[in-house]
Order: structure tokens, then C-alpha cells, then sequence
């Protein structure tokens, strides 16, 4: 039985506007989904939602306006492990295009390597939604990680920290990326212990941040979100060369009104104010952990 919320998963303002900086050469997206069409790639009846087409010529338009020349096509939860239409298209694109996917313990060598020729460089797994964990235990996943650490890829983690064990996970093998700031709502405070530890992690080195999704954390019902800066600055001052950005597009189940994305985007001015660090989040930092 497919497990899709009531709840509508509206669709990206399909009028993005160009951000009032200019992005610098090969900025880079690092965090971006595509969907559909459903005729094409079914959805995974696991899934927590169903969302609306958001084509990749939707995305080349996106990345036109706002200046950006990479992009990380993330696999979204609504697939769970069939990775066909993140691949499809980042393999089309070998230059400019890397893919996080989904796997699960049961995932071979040969698949690795060939989701690798294709352009994965890490997979995802999204312990926050319905559907996107396909892990059993966390000795599943060392075992998986272990196998990942010769092809230099590196695990994505939705989880919220505040309810996590970041020690625990700070134990595998393999480089950890953490999406949407870690996920805990501003309304808790920076001070909260368990985002002091994730920052202490942060600074260890083997643990990369993006800065996505603010309208997942804030408190605010409209750009420009002012309670996520304090959360970006203090990332940013813990390792600057361990901090990625992206779109979050097409923003699916976003739960505040939909944010224009060129809107979104000068929110880096604020997070990220220093034009050198900028460049090390939007070029540096993201061509190391994917291998542009």
C-alpha cells in the first residue's frame, strides 16, 4: 500500500530570479533533485510523498539564472533505492553533473562501481523521512561503508542532530555529509548541547555541512529566514573548508510558502558575508568532496 501523506508537495516557483551577487566560476549546487516523469520512473511505494514533475531542463533553466555551472543530483526518498533517474541524468553530464545515491545492504561491488562510472560519488542515507532509511541496523551500514571507502565516496545523513548520536556515527570509515544545517529547528537555540557536539564534530574534519533547506529549520514564514545566519556563521567560523551549499530544488514538501530561488540564494551573502570563504563553499570545498 503506498504511503502518501494528504498533505499537497507543491511545486518550485518556476520564475527564479538572478541573485544580486554574481556566483563566481563553477560554482556549484550540491544539493538538487529531480522528478519524474512518473511513466518513466515509478515512485517507490515506500515513499512519504508524491511531488511534481521538476524535469532536468527545469533545472538547466534554474542554474542559467542564478550563475551556477555544477550541480550533486541528491536521491530523493521518493525512489528509495532505484537510483534510475538521479543516474540517468548525471551520467549525461559527466563535466558538470555528480549524483548521491541510494543503496541498500544488499548492493554489490560491481553495482558500486558501476553507479561510480556513471558519476556517484557517495550515497545518501535519510534517516528523517518516511522511506529513505534501507538500512536495518547500523552494523549494516559500517559493513556498506567499509566497501564504499576504496571508490573515495562519502555517506549523506538527513538526521536531525539534536536527536542523533553523532560519536556513533562519527565512527565510519568514510567522510559524513550532513544536509540542511543539521536539521534542527532555530527554535531551539544555537546553544543547544546536542548542535555544540555536532559543531564539535564539524571541526574534527571528517564531517561536511550543507547549507540547504533553511525554510526546513526557521522559525520565520518568509525569506529571509534572519534565525538561520547565526546557524551558518557558526559553521562557517568552525571549518570553512568543510562547508557546501545548494538549492534544495524543486524544495519538495517545503512547509512554509514556496521561496523564489534567486531569493534563496542571496541568503549566502548574509551566511557566508566574506567573498574569499564564499568561493571556497560554492567552488573549493564542493570540487574536493565530489571529484569535479
Amino acid at each position: 500500500m503506498t504511503a502518501v501523506p494528504q498533505k499537497p508537495c507543491p511545486a518550485a516557483d518556476p520564475a527564479p530570479r538572478k541573485p544580486k551577487f554574481a556566483m563566481p566560476a563553477n560554482a556549484c549546487d550540491s544539493h538538487a533533485h529531480v522528478f519524474g516523469p512518473a511513466s518513466k520512473y515509478p515512485w517507490s511505494p515506500a515513499r512519504g510523498y508524491t511531488p511534481p514533475d521538476a524535469l532536468p531542463a527545469a533545472y538547466e533553466h534554474l542554474h542559467k539564472t542564478l550563475g551556477v555551472t555544477r550541480g550533486v543530483i541528491t536521491q530523493p526518498s521518493v525512489y528509495g533505492t532505484d537510483n534510475s533517474a538521479t543516474l540517468d541524468y548525471v551520467a549525461a553530464h559527466p563535466d558538470r553533473l555528480r549524483a548521491v545515491v541510494s543503496v541498500d545492504a544488499t548492493v554489490t561491488d560491481r553495482e558500486l562501481e558501476a553507479m561510480h562510472a556513471k558519476g556517484a560519488r557517495g550515497i545518501r542515507v535519510n534517516i528523517a523521512d518516511p522511506g529513505g532509511n534501507p538500512f536495518n541496523s547500523f552494523s549494516e551500514l559500517r559493513r556498506v561503508a567499509e566497501r564504499l571507502k576504496p571508490l573515495g565516496w562519502h555517506i549523506e545523513l538527513l538526521l536531525h542532530v539534536h536527536e542523533a548520536d553523532m560519536a556513533e556515527l562519527g565512527t565510519l570509515p568514510v567522510p559524513l555529509s550532513i544536509g540542511h544545517f543539521g536539521y534542527m529547528p532555530t527554535s531551539l537555540g544555537i546553544d543547544h548541547p546536542r548542535y555544540r557536539g555536532f559543531l564539535d564534530r564539524v571541526a574534527d574534519g571528517n564531517c561536511w555541512v550543507k547549507l540547504t533547506g533553511p525554510y526546513r529549520i526557521t522559525s520565520d514564514r518568509h525569506l529571509p529566514y534572519a534565525d538561520t545566519v547565526p546557524f551558518a556563521r557558526a559553521l562557517v567560523a568552525r571549518r570553512p573548508d568543510r562547508i557546501l551549499w545548494g538549492t534544495d530544488w524543486p524544495h519538495p514538501m517545503c512547509p512554509i510558502p514556496m521561496p523564489n530561488d534567486g531569493t534563496l540564494a542571496d541568503m549566502l551573502s548574509d551566511w557566508v558575508p566574506d567573498k574569499a570563504t564564499r568561493k571556497r563553499v560554492l567552488v573549493d570545498n564542493p570540487a574536493e568532496l565530489y571529484g569535479f
